[in-house]
Order: C-alpha cells, then sequence, then structure tokens
C-alpha cells in the first residue's frame, strides 16, 4: 500500500522566507513556485511515484543534480531541474515554467 505525503503550498513561493525563522526549505520552493506557474491553467494532483501528475504528464521537481531514478519506468515523465539553463530529452529547467503565463 502506497500513502502520499501530506503537504501544504503556500500560494507564493517567497511567502516562506517570511515565515521561517531559518533559511527555508529549498526542495519546497522549488515545489511551490512549479505549482505557482501551473495551476493558472492546469489541476494538479500528488503522485505516487513522483512529486506531481498534470494531466497525464509526471513531473519529478529536483535541483541540477536530481536523476531519473524515480521516473525511468513512467511514461510521458519529466524532470524539472533548478539551476540549470538548458533542457534536453526529459529534463526541463524549473526557470522555464516562469513563463506560463
Amino acid at each position: 500500500m502506497h500513502y502520499l505525503r501530506a503537504k501544504i503550498y503556500l500560494d507564493n513561493s517567497n511567502l516562506a522566507y517570511t515565515l521561517v525563522d531559518e533559511v527555508a526549505n529549498t526542495g519546497i520552493i522549488r515545489e511551490t513556485f512549479f505549482i505557482n506557474q501551473l495551476r493558472v491553467k492546469y489541476i494538479i494532483a500528488e503522485s505516487t511515484v513522483s512529486d506531481f501528475v498534470v494531466e497525464d504528464m509526471t513531473f519529478e521537481v529536483g535541483g541540477k543534480n536530481k536523476t531519473q531514478r524515480q521516473i525511468r519506468n513512467v511514461s510521458d515523465s519529466y524532470v524539472v531541474k533548478d539551476d540549470i539553463e538548458n533542457g534536453f530529452g526529459n529534463v526541463i529547467p524549473l526557470w522555464q515554467f516562469g513563463m506560463m503565463y
């Protein structure tokens, strides 16, 4: 049996910096930004194998060293990486989602 981890995301990733006394969690900031950019036009769901499912596409969000391991057996799946300029194949730079609207 698989259980989804419960997460609550802020409306805007910048809010995280005002709500914590220490450094905000970079992974949560990345995921919040991803959701914030896509939620305007798409329904975003949690996934048991990755971070998110958007329509029929699976997305794993991470830093520049994020691997394909979690999604290697998932069709129509993508790795969204922060701290990279260019994508290739099924790797998409996180910054490109900032141009969704």
